[in-house]
């Protein structure tokens, strides 16, 4: 009893060191994402597996997946991602080679992006966005100075992001592999890339883009879809429209939780891609404005602590903190953008809300990785030491 009355003692003063600040927001959007897939799910569920709670508990086992990853995020030091960097790429091209093979991906509505896993359907973009983010940190600390003054430096980490969106593009997951190189791009540019190399990159990145959507058919009819949903409203524009009718019921103050009329089999994807739109139209303006701050919480406390790690010279964590701001509040905004009309549809989740098992541990991950990362800056003289000894033995 004492033994144990000990552990509960150091998990709550480690508790206790966490940010709050960085914490609270995080746990918030968290629990809005919980009560949206129960309520955006329940008469889905019903319908197709007899059980209107299905998506709620494997969301919750979900939830307690995320904590122990977090966990172990939260006990391992950030240095160790630096070291370990370019293994972790490694082992991400090589699951984004095998979820292409047949008979290892699942192919879900056109695509393969999946590795089943007992309970979880891996997805393997979702690791290989944050792994970029590790990668790309540990790159920019190695040779910060090089990419400044020799363009081959530069051109080295763009060659892997080309890879790796390659394979994302095969799957296909379009949206994935833009957010996943804007969050690279950024980085290398905070890195100190010249601005003519950063240009040139990111015309042809966006001309490749561009490319690909165009000579892609339903790429091309999601975009003209997006220019005006309402010409084709029973077709193609049917759940763009949906979606938007979902905003409008909302008006200020929403219809109430459990409310919603589009989740009853209007509005498809309703507790994955497009369940902003059920929390618009249950919680309205006034509860969109609240998800928004959330958010808005997270990504500048996230780069508060990219500050902290500039101060104190440790550029892999600085790094990792603007690339995870980054990702997640692209992300986001890309989600908004999509279910609100602003954007085509891209298919990515929204960030802690959405229904998904592979977004919501890297979440997670991410999160407590920039946890861990505000925690060590308290011990200064400590990370000093580790960063000096990580740079004498490069």
């Amino acid at each position: 009893m004492n033994m144990l009355a000990l552990q509960l003692m150091r998990c709550s003063d480690f508790v206790r060191e966490l940010d709050r600040a960085l914490l609270l927001p995080a746990l918030a959007i968290a629990s809005i994402g919980l009560v949206m897939i129960c309520s955006a799910s329940i008469s889905f569920a019903d319908h197709s597996y007899g059980d209107a709670f299905f998506y709620l508990k494997r969301h919750l086992l979900f939830l307690l997946m995320g904590a122990g990853v977090a966990a172990v995020f939260l006990n391992v030091p950030s240095r160790f991602w630096f070291h370990y960097g370019v293994p972790l790429l490694v082992l991400t091209l090589l699951l984004l080679v095998a979820v292409l093979i047949p008979g290892v991906g699942r192919r879900v509505n056109g695509s393969q992006r999946w590795i089943p896993l007992g309970p979880l359907n891996l997805q393997v973009s979702e690791i290989a966005k944050f792994v970029m983010i590790l990668f790309t940190a540990g790159y920019l600390e190695r040779y910060q100075r090089e990419l400044r003054e020799n363009w081959r430096y530069f051109a080295k980490p763009i060659g892997l992001l080309g890879v790796v969106a390659v394979l994302l593009l095969l799957e296909p997951d379009f949206g994935s592999s833009v957010v996943m190189a804007a969050t690279v791009m950024g980085m290398l540019f905070m890195g100190g890339a010249r601005v003519w190399q950063f240009t040139l990159i990111l015309l042809a990145g966006l001309g490749a883009m561009a490319s690909v959507a165009l000579l892609s058919p339903y790429r091309l009819q999601r975009l003209v879809t997006f220019l005006d949903p309402w010409a084709d409203q029973y077709d193609s524009g049917y759940q763009l429209t949906q979606s938007l009718i979902a905003f409008g019921r909302g008006e200020w103050l929403g219809v109430g939780l459990g409310n919603s009329v589009q989740k009853l089999f209007y509005l498809p994807e309703a507790h994955t891609d497009f369940v902003f739109a059920i929390y618009a139209e249950e919680f309205g303006l006034l509860g969109v404005v609240l998800a928004i701050a959330l958010y808005v919480l997270l990504v500048s406390r996230i780069l508060h602590v990219a500050r902290r790690a500039v101060a104190q010279e440790d550029w892999f964590a600085a790094y990792s903190c603007f690339g995870i701001a980054t990702m997640l509040a692209g992300q986001a905004f890309i989600n908004m953008g999509v279910t609100s009309g602003l954007l085509p549809t891209k298919g990515l989740t929204l960030p802690f809300i959405s229904y998904g098992g592979s977004s919501l541990l890297m979440c997670c991950a991410m999160v407590a990785l920039v946890l861990r990362i505000n925690r060590e800056m308290d011990d200064v003289p400590a990370v000093a030491r580790q960063v000096r000894r990580d740079r004498a033995e490069m």
